[in-house]
């Protein structure tokens, strides 16, 4: 693995460094513990102990990440299934689900979920994300298709690059529009002051396209639509940052003034796309989750401004 380079912000200062990393990687204390012992972290280049307190401005260097074994176990977690066959499955993901696991997230996964139900996924991907073929945010509910063989894999992953299958997301905003129609084309790499997040940024970025409909406006918010032309991590989110109308209750993008919605009320609601093996040309829809619908209905009968 690269070196690695986060720079401390605020939050991340006056942390004894192990405690630290565990937030900044999103590790376990004993995975922190290993770096530590390992001899793979700096401050600053220089090595420093567990115990020192981490400044705002510090640089920490991870010098190598070791990779650990995982055991991805099948889970009985209950699926929200909109459709399925023998090629693909359309779920509508939960809010607060992780669509695979990753570090600090090996267990409740949709992944989890899936190798429940499916005794056959997809391999594309391998181990840690079978079937996988397009993920959601954790905190963002809706719509995903999954791939139980290679051949439906394959075939998916395809419309997705050439822009044959749509997505199409609603979200609730802060401050409302002067306008009903927009296209956000800017590009989105890591944030160079925050590696943890994503930014509209011309270093080491890709292409991202959001277009967006104003749906409804209200005094301070408004009820938008969107449809991808990129898939780019946290896309709308960095998007509806960077024109100012960040997403209501998003905790990494959004203003620390929002509503309290336990995550951003952003949700995967219609996908639409050509079955691999039929060539059906098929539409699937979802409903927001309750939290969604509850802020919605009181904007729209002016108990929240």
């Amino acid at each position: 693995m690269e070196e690695q380079k986060i720079t401390v912000q605020d939050k991340g200062a006056e942390e004894r460094l192990d405690k630290a990393l565990c937030t900044l990687l999103d590790i376990s204390r004993k995975r922190s513990k290993d770096l530590l012992d390992q001899e793979n972290v700096l401050v600053n280049d220089v090595k420093e102990k567990a115990s020192y307190k981490v400044n705002a401005g510090d640089v920490i260097t991870i010098l190598d990440m070791p990779t650990e074994e995982i055991d991805v176990r099948p889970e009985n977690i209950p699926l929200d299934i909109v459709y399925e066959d023998e090629d693909i499955l359309v779920i509508n993901k939960p809010r607060g689900m992780v669509v695979h696991p990753a570090p600090g997230h090996y267990s409740g996964t949709l992944v989890n979920a899936l190798m429940y139900h499916c005794r056959d996924l997809s391999g594309i991907n391998g181990v840690m994300r079978p079937g996988i073929v397009h993920r959601i945010d954790k905190d963002t509910s809706g719509l995903i298709v999954v791939c139980k063989n290679d051949e439906a894999h394959a075939a998916l992953s395809a419309q997705l690059a050439d822009k044959t299958a749509h997505r199409e997301y609603v979200a609730i905003v802060h401050h409302p529009f002067s306008h009903t129609f927009g296209t956000v084309n800017a590009p989105i790499g890591r944030d160079e002051r925050n590696r943890q997040n994503m930014a509209v940024t011309a270093k080491n970025s890709k292409e991202a396209v959001t277009h967006f409909e104003v749906l409804e406006n209200f005094k301070n918010y408004a009820y938008i639509k969107c449809t991808l032309e990129t898939g780019r991590t946290h896309q709308i989110r960095v998007h509806m940052q960077y024109i100012e109308h960040p997403i209501v209750g998003d905790p990494k993008y959004g203003p620390r003034k929002t509503l309290k919605t336990d995550g951003q009320l952003l949700h995967a609601r219609a996908l639409e796309l050509v079955h691999p093996k039929t060539k059906e040309k098929m539409r699937f829809e979802a409903e927001p989750p309750q939290i969604f619908q509850e802020v919605l209905h009181k904007l729209e009968t002016g108990e929240l401004e």
